[in-house]
């Protein structure tokens, strides 16, 4: 390496079955009162419930803030904080996925450092002082979010994503049990597990990729590549979600420190302007980023190959393979196209420039091996709005 390289984590990881019983034990090392950063979904399903009384056993006071509805918004952070300071509460605890991991990250650096939370993108403001201590706990094989310090917040006025990246957005611990990922119904499953799988693969293909990060990316890309379709199937098997919790966890302990590319930057406008949960979007548009990268990545997108069939000799063949087999990995937990959501394609063709220019303008597609244009990237966002999964590739 010529240069040295950074690897940023939470300071405290736990992961496995029950890990999430040590909520209150970790929350009392940091504060006395905390507020529950979730949704609607985790209430009713009696996560939150759970998370309070597990608190409350270690002698955590707790308030709550569930109006986390979609993709984390400006509007959900104002609210949110404005609770937090109302119930002067010490700690944060985010219970859900991605979107509530994200909105208790902006929170526990505003509550100490104060401003609008836009104010932090591309490094415009810098979080001087430390946050409050932030407890995340995913309940989807995912986003990764938990062991990131990224926060993506849309800005309600622009409609743009805010893609925020400072060490201080880091949770302070990760709390990772896939028990709490059950519940999550298969469409759900498939999004997120394809979802940390771009995570992973991009990590891996990034510009900024480096030993540290290739290990945990290539043993990411293993667990979900073995387990999503099992996950899928049978969302009771304890094993498969157990598998696709480390496996999102590592992805996203991969792409903080070796950055994420051209999926992701191509995936926030898309759910900024037609509300695609992040998730579904990084899924749909997985393949065909993969197909118009493959000459530039050849090498690398060969290993991806080769844990869908191993032995093969050819770096190309192999290359081809991981581009065919991660087009029938979609298809097989049917992932819908963008045409297939339900947007409408004038719609979505009249906002293609806008997404063109707000991708490049995030800063993430820099970081692929091949960089489009802006006009390349319009073409890109045209062909991935009715791609078809099945098909051989696209794009030569």
């Amino acid at each position: 390496m010529e240069q040295f390289a950074v690897f940023r984590t939470p300071q405290t990881i736990l992961y496995g079955r029950n890990s999430f019983q040590q909520v209150g034990a970790e929350a009392i090392l940091r504060g006395k009162k905390a507020l529950i950063v979730s949704d609607h979904v985790m209430m009713n399903l009696g996560y939150v419930t759970e998370c309070q009384k597990l608190l409350k056993q270690a002698g955590v006071a707790s308030e709550c803030y569930t109006g986390v509805e979609s993709e984390p918004t400006d509007d959900y952070v104002s609210e949110a904080l404005g609770h937090l300071r109302e119930t002067s509460c010490e700690i944060v605890i985010s219970l859900g996925g991605g979107s509530c991991i994200d909105t208790a990250k902006a929170i526990a650096v505003l509550a100490t450092n104060g401003g609008y939370i836009g104010d932090y993108r591309a490094n415009r403001t810098n979080a001087v002082n430390a946050p409050l201590p932030h407890l995340a706990i995913p309940t989807t094989a995912g986003t990764g979010s938990e062991a990131t310090d990224v926060t993506v917040i849309t800005n309600t006025t622009t409609q743009v994503k805010m893609m925020i990246k400072q060490p201080a957005f880091m949770p302070t611990v990760a709390i990772v049990d896939p028990r709490l990922s059950v519940s999550s119904p298969p469409h759900v499953t498939a999004a997120t597990g394809i979802d940390a799988l771009s995570h992973a693969i991009e990590a891996y293909l990034s510009k900024k990729a480096h030993p540290m990060t290739d290990t945990f990316a290539l043993s990411a890309m293993k667990h979900l590549i073995d387990q999503v379709e099992i996950a899928y199937s049978d969302g009771e098997n304890i094993e498969a979600r157990e598998a696709m919790s480390l496996g999102a966890l590592q992805a996203g302990m991969a792409f903080t420190n070796a950055s994420v590319c051209l999926v992701h930057g191509m995936s926030r406008p898309i759910g900024a302007l037609f509300h695609v949960p992040h998730g579904y979007s990084n899924a749909m548009l997985l393949p065909a980023v993969l197909d118009y990268s493959k000459a530039s990545c050849t090498n690398r997108l060969a290993d991806l190959g080769r844990l869908f069939q191993p032995g093969i000799q050819s770096n190309e063949e192999a290359a081809g393979i991981a581009v065919v087999s991660v087009k029938r990995l979609c298809a097989s937990l049917n992932i819908p196209n963008l045409k297939e959501w339900g947007i409408d394609e004038t719609a979505f063709n009249k906002k293609v420039s806008k997404m063109a220019a707000d991708a490049l303008d995030s800063g993430s597609p820099a970081q692929n091996p091949r960089l489009p244009t802006q006009a390349e990237l319009e073409e890109l966002f045209k062909l991935s709005y009715n791609y078809q999964f099945t098909t051989e590739a696209n794009i030569r």
